[in-house]
């Protein structure tokens, strides 16, 4: 029976199931599409690296003997829409069988379901074999509880996958070394260069130009440094293992101006595209920890594991779990505009010109970078958490809808009113002074609250607690913080509440 099969742009996994032996009467089928590139504003390097990707993967494919039908950007036969260039295929090939791997966003699950009602010939849905977890295994897990908590999540997948285990008690005794995963760098430890792979996209590159197709950010030389084949992708997670694992838990959360990667792995984008299991890395990871016990401590391994095995796969279930209509939420009702200098950098406030042109440079930022910089000033100015899903999905390499809403609107933003983080995540300047040196050459004042030269982030944190009152008091985790509100005098309160206004205002002039 001749077959057609669907590879989007996130399923690049050459070790998956239909890829064993070629047949010859399967032929598989990628697109690149304007309909994936204009739902949102995307990095440059983020287009890039998808098409390079793709187009990676389907030579990889021919050169194990498989068919492959590839439309490129700019082919003349390409529709530009997913339905037509299917409809297309079946027609030409006579096609008498059509079969998708699962797909990780709402949009195309619907989009694929409506074409399969429409055809006429057999359809069939697999999975993509990449996760932990099914589709709606978390939600299995959390049927009748009344809090989500990762934790709890990520302890049964531990147990389930025996990984750091000794019986039914964590290894070292303890479940999560976050405590010690909060360390700032203060160039005290080297770190080595990151692995640059140099890829050649100058080819991806004229075709994304020539037809005109709008991003943000910049791309250097016509190279792209992230890996775009299970071989790169190899050699990123042996290159981690070797030079960064050994500190990446200390320094997880650490932020500073000299220092774009850190210890940090730059798998995200491999991972999520699919060129590399979780599995596998957390194999590769453990193994290496293993035989190096001597030189490197279970808080560096555990931190990392904890964000694949329990983080990643914890957001991707909450995403299936909470269905189509979480992207609407705005518990907080937020409905200021976010501010333009997020599209330039160009802000007096060190912290966010420099974690927004790292952004804007690389399409990266580390998970604290995203939640308490660029996130936090987002929820102090209460911006509407649509504008800030769209920066956030279209500016990171990584960012896929399943990963990035949840993330963004639940854990970043709290427009969900708490399904996944337990309470908001904002502060003041001196936890970005703690975990960073931002606050040493800026602009702005990080212990003044109200002058000229004031911190913005100090009284946009004391009014945010102020205007949300009414959400937020009675959460139990906020109770110190509005204890600390309570204690400042109404003209005190009232200075700090005019200057937060204002920046509100004016957000262009800080």
């Amino acid at each position: 029976m001749k077959t057609l099969r669907l590879i989007l742009g996130d399923q690049l996994n050459i070790n998956h199931s239909w890829f064993k032996t070629p047949q010859h009467h399967v032929i598989y089928c990628l697109f690149e599409m304007r309909q994936e590139t204009d739902y949102t504003e995307h990095h440059i390097l983020k287009v890039v690296g998808f098409f390079a990707a793709m187009r990676q993967f389907a030579k990889d494919l021919k050169t194990k003997k498989h068919r492959v039908a590839y439309f490129e950007i700019d082919a003349p036969n390409n529709t530009q829409n997913l339905e037509e260039n299917l409809s297309t295929l079946i027609s030409d090939h006579q096609i008498e069988r059509f079969e998708y791997m699962e797909p990780d966003e709402h949009r195309l699950d619907v989009q694929l379901h409506e074409f399969c009602k429409s055809i006429e010939i057999p359809s069939k849905m697999c999975s993509s074999e990449h996760f932990y977890t099914s589709r709606f295994e978390l939600q299995s897990f959390f049927k009748g509880k009344n809090q989500f908590l990762m934790e709890t999540f990520y302890r049964y997948m531990r147990k389930k996958h025996d990984i750091l285990m000794v019986g039914k008690h964590p290894e070292g005794g303890k479940w999560n070394y976050d405590k010690s995963n909060r360390k700032p760098w203060k160039e005290h430890i080297d770190i080595p260069p990151f692995k640059q792979f140099d890829n050649d996209v100058s080819t991806v590159l004229t075709a994304i130009e020539k037809d005109n197709i709008k991003t943000v950010g910049f791309i250097e030389n016509s190279t792209l440094d992230y890996p775009i084949s299970l071989h790169q992708a190899e050699a990123q997670l042996q290159y981690f293992c070797e030079h960064l694992l050994i500190h990446f838990g200390d320094f997880q959360d650490a932020m500073h101006t000299h220092e774009v990667y850190l210890f940090h792995s730059r798998l995200s984008f491999a991972l999520n595209i699919k060129l590399i299991s979780p599995k596998h890395v957390v194999n590769r990871v453990l193994d290496y920890y293993r035989a190096h016990e001597e030189e490197i401590h279970i808080s560096q391994v555990e931190g990392f594991i904890r964000q694949l095995l329990g983080w990643r796969e914890y957001m991707r279930g909450m995403y299936w779990m909470l269905g189509i209509d979480y992207k609407k939420k705005n518990a907080l009702k937020s409905t200021n505009h976010l501010a333009n200098f997020f599209w330039t950098g160009n802000t007096k406030m060190n912290c966010l010109k420099n974690a927004i042109t790292n952004s804007l440079q690389n399409a990266y930022a580390h998970h604290i970078q995203r939640l308490m910089i660029t996130g936090n000033y987002a929820l102090l100015t209460m911006t509407h958490p649509d504008e800030v899903d769209a920066w956030y999905l279209g500016m990171y390499m990584d960012a896929i809808e399943w990963v990035q809403l949840p993330n963004t609107r639940g854990m970043s933003q709290y427009a969900d009113g708490g399904l996944i983080a337990t309470k908001p995540y904002i502060s003041s300047a001196n936890y970005i002074h703690k975990m960073s040196n931002y606050c040493q050459d800026c602009y702005y004042d990080k212990k003044s609250v109200t002058g000229p030269e004031a911190c913005p982030f100090n009284s946009l944190y004391w009014n945010f607690l102020d205007e949300k009152r009414d959400q937020l008091e009675n959460n139990l985790r906020m109770k110190m913080m509005y204890s600390l509100l309570d204690k400042k005098d109404a003209s005190e309160l009232n200075a700090i509440k005019e200057k937060a206004q204002h920046i509100i205002a004016n957000q262009e002039d800080y």
